[in-house]
């Protein structure tokens, strides 16, 4: 077995290590929009949960290599406090890979991808209508892990509304099956979601 000590890398040696080990990795299609208004959506894989109590998510931007450091989410993020989540099925899987173009701010991703922009209820970013679920979220607390390129920037937010397309949803359960989420493995590789097993918590 291997032992890479990561301090002898470089950044892009240890982002395939960890795009290739910490998999399936879910997609966050978050979309913003920038103090004029102007939509960005864009995909991020390094996206979770934290907790229920407030509702919280995470998603993490990763520093550029060069000009901008920061990304138009993160940006827009910092300038507005207002984000939201919109989940990736494997039916919108090939537009959200689309939004990933490295284009300037001015570049709509929705017109891009072939998306639709719908409005939310609370925050002023709109939703990805092809989603099956979308999360708006008021930004709670930015964490920069280095102010360098390849650095991860912690984005946690608060969940203000949820939104979940009747078919899936049954008391506060949501049908894995017709949710279809996929998420990323290594490089090129994403996964779905229709291997679905079961194992019981053991008591």
């Amino acid at each position: 077995m291997l032992s890479i000590n990561p301090d002898n890398q470089q950044v892009i040696e240890v982002y395939k290590l960890m795009t290739g080990l910490i998999v399936p990795r879910p997609v966050a299609l978050v979309s913003t929009v920038d103090r004029d208004g102007v939509p960005n959506v864009a995909p991020f894989s390094f996206f979770s949960g934290v907790g229920a109590n407030p509702p919280t998510v995470l998603f993490c931007p990763v520093l550029r290599s060069s000009g901008d450091y920061r990304k138009d989410t993160l940006r827009n993020v910092e300038q507005t406090g207002e984000f939201v989540i919109n989940i990736v099925s494997e039916a919108i899987a090939a537009a959200t890979n689309e939004t990933a173009a490295e284009v300037g701010p001015e570049v709509d991703e929705f017109e891009l991808a072939g998306l639709t922009a719908v409005a939310s209820e609370v925050v002023r970013a709109p939703r990805v209508a092809e989603s099956p679920a979308q999360m708006e979220c008021k930004l709670q607390q930015i964490v920069f892990t280095r102010q360098a390129p390849g650095a991860g920037v912690v984005v946690l937010g608060e969940i203000v509304r949820f939104h979940v397309r009747n078919e899936l949803f049954d008391n506060f359960r949501v049908d894995p099956v017709k949710l279809d989420a996929v998420g990323r493995m290594a490089g090129n590789a994403w996964v779905n979601t229709h291997g679905i097993f079961e194992l019981q918590r053991p008591k």
